[in-house]
């Protein structure tokens, strides 16, 4: 990360000063004097606490490529998500940082507490993945990949490994495997901490070749389910070497350029690549548009960034626990039962509270952001504060 500068470093803020106010005449809080240096989640953690919670239910209308609309009079029950937001508001929920609502495509609540601010970019932890899935999509939309190529075993893409060192069964993993965390990789503890006393070894591809050659043995597929970074390591390695120029430059121009996400943070893995299993930090309007993109089935205003079946598959219940809990290529999906009714939630999440929550049957988003220490409450308790406000 580039060195912050001084006058963020200086920390001075401007607060929403309209809690609850059905339409806000100030604007959403802000850093000021940021830059694209100044994205750290060390320095995120710094930021204090707004004075007052700034509550929106008819959100400006920024020209972000985000539709606005009034919470109430183009759908939802105002009172039962200012009622939520107040609780929100009083640390009932953990440490929320942001709520936003979008239905029928138009942004209705947005509302900041805490540490959120309407242009810092929140830190996301294993939501990450997603965004690396629609990534990997938007290369198979140009044609550096194809849909058949998910089936290919991914070491076919990585020609610098080294495959006389490969342990048995790993020249087998598919990318469609490794993208639903199938790839059978398994390293001892120990050994991955020893591996990362040589970061120079890492470099480049050399950081699947040190999975790959000290895992145990891979079995056959189908494999276990193991939520590792391994795996989103894999797809962002294969990534760099499909697209013409870099993964970083490519992630930049062709996915979150093309939805005018240009205020962001990714970090950097070991390997020199961008991170992939956690690592990116987000606006929370654009955290909205991840979930617009999905939920309009790969198109950004009339262009179709991802194909449409990718997204499907990314989506899917491909592997689902014993909870009832599926995942696809690093989305998440479950059922959100409301009275006797139950309703198909798809999902992007990162642990200390970062969702992107989506309801297909009611065309409803919900964008969360917290500092939780795990998960926090809101991934299960969102859904059902939010949905009986949209329900008819």
């Amino acid at each position: 990360m580039k060195t912050p500068s001084k006058a963020l470093l200086a920390l001075t803020f401007m607060l929403g000063l309209h809690a609850q106010a059905e339409e806000s005449n100030g604007l959403a809080p802000e850093v000021t004097d940021l830059n694209a240096a100044d994205v750290s989640y060390a320095l995120e953690k710094k930021i204090p606490d707004l004075e007052t919670p700034f509550i929106d239910t008819a959100p400006q209308d920024l020209k972000d490529g985000i539709p606005v609309g009034k919470l109430g009079t183009n759908g939802g029950n105002k009172e039962l998500i200012l009622q939520f937001a107040q609780e929100i508001t009083d640390g009932q929920h953990g440490e929320v940082d942001s709520l936003l609502i979008a239905h029928n495509g138009k942004l209705l609540f947005e509302s900041y507490y805490r540490r959120g601010r309407a242009n810092y970019p929140h830190y996301q932890m294993s939501i990450t993945k997603s965004y690396t899935a629609m990534a990997l999509g938007r290369a198979i939309q140009l044609g550096y990949l194809s849909m058949a190529d998910l089936e290919q075993p991914m070491v076919s893409f990585l020609k610098d490994l080294n495959p006389s060192k490969l342990v048995p069964g790993a020249t087998k993993i598919t990318l469609a495997e490794a993208m639903n965390m199938g790839s059978g990789i398994r390293i001892d503890k120990d050994k991955a901490k020893e591996l990362m006393q040589h970061p120079d070894n890492l470099k480049g591809q050399g950081q699947i070749q040190a999975y790959l050659e000290n895992s145990a043995p891979i079995p056959d597929a189908p494999r276990d389910f193991k939520y590792q970074g391994a795996d989103p390591s894999i797809t962002m390695q294969v990534l760099e070497t499909v697209v013409p120029g870099s993964a970083e430059e490519f992630i930049k121009t062709e996915v979150l350029g093309k939805m005018g996400i240009t205020n962001y943070g990714w970090q950097n893995d070991v390997s020199g690549l961008p991170k992939s299993a956690a690592g990116s930090s987000m606006r929370s309007r654009d955290m909205l548009k991840w979930g617009l993109l999905v939920m309009n089935e790969g198109e950004w205003e009339g262009e179709q960034l991802i194909p449409a079946k990718f997204v499907e598959q990314a989506t899917g219940r491909i592997h689902t626990n014993p909870q009832g809990t599926s995942y696809g290529y690093f989305w998440w999906r479950a059922d959100v039962k409301i009275g006797d009714t139950s309703y198909d939630c798809k999902s992007g999440r990162g642990a200390g509270g970062q969702f992107i929550l989506m309801l297909p049957e009611l065309d409803l988003i919900a964008v969360i952001t917290s500092h939780n220490k795990g998960m926090g409450k809101m991934l299960t308790e969102a859904p059902l504060q939010i949905l009986p406000a949209f329900i008819n």
